[in-house]
């Protein structure tokens, strides 16, 4: 790599489409995923679904999406990602793409958590628990939303995801105690049963109308060293969108700060994006997995692509010229795959953009979310010794013009 490319960017913008896959990968029958492809499939099935700026980017010359047009003139470069670690949930995705590659997955409880750690829970937080089962979350507070009122007792639930959630009535458990409820979780939570998040779910309104609040917390498990804390260790401002701080268990960043909303993270991001002239802005964008791909909802999801790829030359047109940006998922959940509404084991999609990147670039498949964090880490100019610490294809010398 030439001294001018070392120096041609100085600032790094990542947004995460939160579940947006791009196609069964080679183990996806393992985790029972058959046919699969979230991003193909809202395509395939929605009428006049038009997405021109990702396209433009290069998502549909992907070879696993074959439902919208080839483009011609693509943007930038890109690929499609296979996740080298084992599962599909939200933490093992975006610890991958900072270099993190986990030897087996988070535990999970398709029938609910043990007594003897449930009995301890209830112990240290002199509640008693109720639900204890996969479930969603919206279908939970609904079933059990007002026994919980009555009796003060907690909602416990799982899903596929390495996930212990506690449902709570803003009214009958104050969100501070809920927190506190959840550290607790989290205290207890190790060793066999190191779950990668506790979550704060938050809701209100009466019986048979209860809805979650944006209130949501979550207390991820803390990670090994990574790209985040390198970089910020080096001097590198960090800035964390949305869900970042959570899934990195507050760590790694020089600043940070949530979100309610798709619209609200892209808001943030334009601000951030305003405000930090170097760095790493990282990005998520949970709306399409939380509120579409969970729910099955095929045309919700189809018109927050859209309303997505909307915002796109706003982004780009704040962008300068040594700017960077990088857009990816961590996994899928694909809202046409009806034997369940967990997460897909899927590809996910990487299109890199930027004056100084090339264009029609096709990187075909790359193994490993971590090329992200490689060639962040090398863009951004982390020291070669810190550097070899990161896992990963750096891709600097590929893209770079």
């Amino acid at each position: 790599m030439t001294e001018t490319n070392k120096d041609a960017i100085s600032r790094v913008i990542l947004i995460v489409l939160d579940s947006v896959g791009v196609g069964q990968m080679p183990d996806s029958l393992k985790y029972g995923d058959d046919g699969v492809n979230t991003f193909n499939n809202i395509a395939k099935n929605t009428k006049n679904f038009k997405v021109p700026n990702l396209i433009s980017l290069g998502v549909s010359n992907i070879d696993t999406i074959d439902a919208l047009p080839k483009c011609s003139n693509v943007l930038g470069s890109y690929a499609k990602l296979k996740e080298l670690s084992p599962g599909k949930d939200t933490t093992t995705g975006h610890w991958e793409m900072m270099g993190i590659v986990l030897e087996q997955e988070f535990p999970t409880y398709p029938n609910g958590f043990p007594q003897d750690l449930l009995s301890e829970f209830e112990r240290l937080t002199g509640r008693k628990a109720i639900g204890n089962c996969t479930a969603s979350g919206t279908e939970i507070i609904q079933r059990l939303g007002e026994e919980h009122q009555k009796t003060g007792a907690l909602i416990v639930y799982t899903s596929a995801d390495s996930v212990f959630q506690i449902a709570a009535h803003e009214k009958t458990v104050p969100i501070e105690k809920l927190y506190e409820y959840c550290k607790i979780a989290r205290n207890l939570l190790k060793g066999k049963h190191a779950v990668g998040r506790v979550i704060a779910r938050p809701f209100e309104g009466e019986p048979g109308a209860y809805k979650r609040t944006p209130r949501r917390h979550d207390y991820s498990l803390e990670p090994p060293l990574h790209l985040l804390d390198y970089l910020k260790d080096a001097g590198i401002r960090t800035a964390g969108v949305g869900k970042i701080y959570d899934i990195f268990a507050c760590r790694g960043l020089t600043d940070y700060i949530t979100t309610t909303s798709n619209a609200d993270v892209i808001k943030k991001t334009l601000d951030y994006i305003d405000r930090f002239n170097t760095g790493l802005i990282f990005t998520n964008l949970v709306d399409f997995d939380m509120v579409y791909g969970h729910r099955r909802d095929i045309p919700g999801y189809a018109n927050s692509l859209m309303e997505f790829d909307a915002q796109l030359p706003e982004i780009i047109k704040r962008m300068k010229d040594n700017d960077l940006l990088m857009i990816t998922a961590d996994h899928g959940c694909d809202p046409a795959y009806i034997k369940t509404t967990d997460h897909t084991r899927e590809f996910v999609p990487l299109l890199i953009y930027g004056k100084q990147v090339k264009s029609s670039l096709n990187l075909g498949t790359i193994d490993g979310f971590t090329c992200i964090a490689k060639t962040i880490g090398s863009l951004l100019g982390l020291p070669a010794e810190t550097l070899s610490k990161v896992k990963g294809e750096d891709l600097t010398d590929k893209i770079i013009k």
